[in-house]
């Protein structure tokens, strides 16, 4: 099985896909036979994800491109929805924010800086609304934690019950929003 190997300072052996290939990251002591025997023993993991990368990359290579009209009328269009979902939910979370960013990025659909300022994608326009309302409510409960934590996401989850299912639907469909493409 080809991969490719990328030694570092970290303590076990991890894997990833990543554009339809095999990643393995290894400490930088760890030995070849090691290295096998992970693979080895992720086998299954390793072709399943291997396969699901393969079948997006089918349908993606099936859709077309956004053009860049069409992109910039989703940025106008989240410039009107956007700021309108975060001055609802920011008193909900008890929270301020500062400026409010839309741009079309490839891998992020939101940030929060430490000044509170608020990025957002505008190809998050093409998800359902309650997506939308989940970036959104993501990205202020950051002005109260500035991590992952438990204690962010049970803020997360105080404002939107359903933040789960709806970032579900996000990391299964969203690499088709991500890549700016339509039917």
């Amino acid at each position: 099985m080809e991969f490719e190997l990328i030694r570092s300072a970290r303590r076990t052996i991890g894997a990833e896909i990543k554009q339809n290939k095999l990643i393995v990251r290894a400490p930088l002591r760890a030995t070849d036979k090691e290295i096998e025997i992970f693979i080895a023993r992720h086998k299954r993991w390793i072709e399943t994800h291997l396969a699901k990368a393969q079948e997006r990359q089918k349908e993606l290579d099936s859709r077309r491109k956004l053009t860049a009209d069409e992109i910039q009328t989703l940025a106008d269009r989240a410039l009107q929805v956007i700021p309108e979902r975060v001055k609802h939910y920011a008193p909900l979370v008890g929270v301020s924010y500062g400026r409010i960013t839309i741009r079309n990025q490839k891998s992020r659909w939101g940030s929060c800086s430490s000044k509170g300022n608020l990025n957002f994608n505008c190809l998050l326009m093409l998800a359902p609304p309650e997506v939308v309302d989940s970036v959104v409510v993501h990205e202020l409960c950051h002005r109260k934690e500035m991590n992952h934590s438990d204690k962010f996401y049970a803020e997360v989850l105080r404002v939107f019950p359903d933040y789960w299912k709806w970032n579900k639907w996000l990391k299964e469909h969203g690499y088709l929003l991500a890549t700016g493409t339509t039917n």
